[in-house]
This record gives C-alpha cells, structure tokens and sequence, in this order.
C-alpha cells in the first residue's frame, strides 16, 4: 500500500466560530469513510504555518486518495496538496 500525504488549507470561512470545526471535521470524516473505502487514515495533525491540517493516508490506488482530497475540498472548505510519500529506509535503500 503507498502512503500519501494531503496538506490542507481551511478557507477563511469554512466555519463562523472555532468550536465548530471539530463538526466539519467529523462530517468530512463521515463522508471519506463513505465514499472512499479503500483509503486507510494512518493520522492527522494540525499544523502552524502554511497549511492547516496534514492527514497522511494509505492506498492502493491514487485515484481513491484524489477522491478523498476532493471531499476534503468540497465538504471541508479547503484547498488541498497531495504528495506520495516514500519511507525513508525505502528511499535511501534505494539509491
């Protein structure tokens, strides 16, 4: 399985006040599940600087992560940057 890593960034008004993005948040969450399941959550974090969020994810097939950034996108108010990741110990085995 590959792992992929979406940043996230939430517009300015995905949510009027602060304590209901943990809402938008479990609503995204639902419909990822839902519609993606092939698409296994590893973790999230939230993030200073850039970005907002990191999720990073595992799957078999890219198209089923672009499906879940779109959702975030779509139902989070986000814009999203989804890289694969390559295990460092992989990576370096590599070279």
């Amino acid at each position: 399985m590959a792992t992929y890593v979406i940043l996230s960034k939430l517009c300015a008004r995905a949510v009027e006040d602060p304590a209901e993005f943990g809402q938008l948040a479990e609503t995204v969450s639902q419909k990822i599940k839902a519609k993606c399941p092939n698409v296994r959550w590893r973790d999230s974090y939230a993030l200073m600087g850039g970005f907002d969020v990191v999720d990073i994810v595992e799957a078999e097939d890219p198209g089923d992560v672009e499906k879940a950034a779109m959702i975030i996108r779509c139902y989070g108010h986000a814009t999203t940057e989804t890289m694969h990741a390559t295990p460092w110990k992989d990576f370096v085995a590599s070279l």
